[in-house]
């Protein structure tokens, strides 16, 4: 039972400390007891949504329930209970069909009063992994408005004369010189689409309102399933309780049908069978300066596209949302980039998650407040 404790002098006006639960509960962290055996004695709700697992199951179960025998932690509770001093573990991945964690930091102390008992305080990086994509994300996107803006100024205008050149000539010039006023003008056309595409990049303004982002993912999902993903199975795992979104409900619809694309080509390119889940969530928690606004923006409206496909590779995880940059043989490479450019011109956070069998991107995005009703 959990009581007050309070400090001496308490009726002289000292102040009431809390019971030592109640400060185990209010740790941002995940912390977990591990008793003999590596039984698992008690955690805080922190460790549940690290585990993705409720209290009363985890305190059921034993480590070994949790990670493989060979993982580095059962290293760590050996040296903590042969050295009775802490011990650290930098780097550590946790990883099951229901969660993933990487450059996870791991502290054991022991408890002194009971010797085969080990007190675990995981520190997750994946917050501060946030705050460095989403400048990354921030970079790009303003390099690429300014491309597009040097695109649309410098190139269009003197692309118009070289085609209208090349239209005049396919009348006046030889029949054997013809076919090369055509391959201007059509490369002048082919170079014109381009800049158009580049021109979506640009810091135009749009109208924002409040969208109900299930009525969005459905819109995506019909898309999807009768073209290009009409034999991939797409699951949809959605909270019912959403309150909507402040978006443009277009751009919207234009990031998440490019997300689902890549993911029913990355299922098609294995070769082996496939799902696409969506999924949406309610996280408290994940609050961001963004630049131009005057308080901090709260981004608790979680969409995520999770695929089965093959994962992408190691070495341009750094790089998915830079422009141009791409892994299929047809691609343009700025079907990321653009996705980047429109969550972040919406404030809000996309976040990577990728290995093999499992690749999931997260759209962290704000929600209607009183502060955005009203305005478009």
């Amino acid at each position: 039972m959990r009581r007050a404790l309070s400090s001496e002098g308490r009726g002289n006006g000292a102040e009431v400390l809390p019971d030592a639960n109640l400060l185990l509960e209010a740790l941002p962290t995940p912390l977990l007891l591990v008793g003999r055996d590596d039984r698992i004695l008690c955690v805080n709700t922190e460790t549940e949504s690290f585990f993705a697992r409720s209290r009363s199951l985890l305190q059921r179960e034993t480590l070994h329930d949790l990670v493989p025998e060979d993982h580095p932690l059962f290293l760590l509770l050996r040296q903590v209970r042969e050295t009775g001093g802490m011990v650290t573990e930098h780097g550590i991945t946790f990883s099951s069909p229901r969660f993933h964690r990487e450059g996870v930091t791991v502290k054991g102390s022991p408890v002194m009063e009971f010797p085969d008992q080990v007190l675990l305080l995981i520190q997750d990086a994946s917050s501060t992994k946030v705050l460095d994509r989403q400048l990354t994300f921030r970079s790009a996107a303003r390099s690429v408005s300014g491309m597009a803006a040097i695109l649309a100024h410098e190139v269009k205008n003197p692309l118009s004369g070289i085609r209208g050149a090349a239209q005049l000539l396919e009348g006046s010039v030889q029949e054997s010189d013809r076919e090369l006023a055509v391959l201007i003008r059509d490369e002048a056309d082919r170079i014109r689409s381009l800049v158009d595409r580049m021109e979506m990049f640009g810091e135009k303004p749009v109208g924002r309102r409040a969208v109900n982002i299930h009525r969005v993912l459905e819109h995506v999902r019909a898309l999807a399933l009768n073209g290009f993903a009409k034999d991939i199975p797409i699951i949809e795992e959605y909270d019912p309780s959403l309150p909507p979104v402040w978006s443009n409900r277009d751009e919207l619809v234009q990031v998440l049908l490019n997300l689902v694309k890549n993911a029913a080509e990355a299922i098609t390119e294995s070769g082996a069978p496939g799902t696409i889940t969506l999924l949406t969530a309610y996280r408290q928690g994940l609050r961001l300066a963004v630049p131009g606004a005057d308080q901090r923006r709260h981004l608790p409206l979680v969409v995520t596209v999770r695929d089965t496909g093959p994962g992408f590779a190691e070495a341009i995880r750094p790089h998915l949302f830079e422009p141009f940059l791409t892994t299929k043989t047809a691609g343009s490479g700025l079907g990321l980039a653009l996705a980047g450019k429109i969550v972040n011109d919406h404030g809000g956070v996309i976040e990577v998650e990728s290995k093999r069998g499992c690749t999931e991107i997260s759209l962290h995005l704000p929600v209607v407040t009183e502060q955005t009703e009203g305005i478009t």
